[in-house]
């Protein structure tokens, strides 16, 4: 059974953990490995560049909203094929993270705890996006 009243700092304290992971990866992939260096990456993997950009952009921008709770289900789901590529790139190098090159469980419980994450949705504290009343009611105002 689930406990109502716990449920939602659930989904904050995963929200905010999957967030931070986020932006600390896609800081990684500026500050550390640089945007050049992450570019030549995703080329030797026979990836586009533009991928690389779009890929710290989601990273970066997926981490924030998530942290803040910013439309959670759509973000935690958008960020999903991100963590799939991870899983793909890793597949090869066997299954801890620790093997040479990191191994691919980590990047595939990350693609379930975003599966979870949006099944959980916003939880406590987090930044609702305002919702316009349908037409309808606007019409009778």
């Amino acid at each position: 059974m689930i406990d109502s009243r716990t449920a939602p700092f659930a989904a904050l304290a995963l929200r905010t953990a999957l967030g931070t992971m986020f932006i600390a990866h896609a800081l990684l992939k500026v500050l550390v490995f640089t945007l050049p260096g992450t570019v030549q990456f995703f080329a030797s993997l026979g990836l586009p560049a533009a991928l690389a950009y779009a890929t710290v952009a989601a990273e970066l921008v997926g981490g924030v909203l998530l942290v803040l709770g910013v439309q959670t289900r759509v973000v935690a789901l958008a960020l999903v094929p991100i963590m799939l590529g991870a899983t793909w790139v890793h597949a090869g190098n066997g299954w801890l993270f620790s093997a040479p090159k990191g191994g691919w469980e980590y990047p595939a419980f990350w693609t379930v705890t975003l599966f979870v994450q949006a099944l959980l949705g916003d939880g406590a504290y987090a930044l609702r996006m305002a919702r316009t009343r349908p037409a309808r009611a606007m019409q009778a105002a």
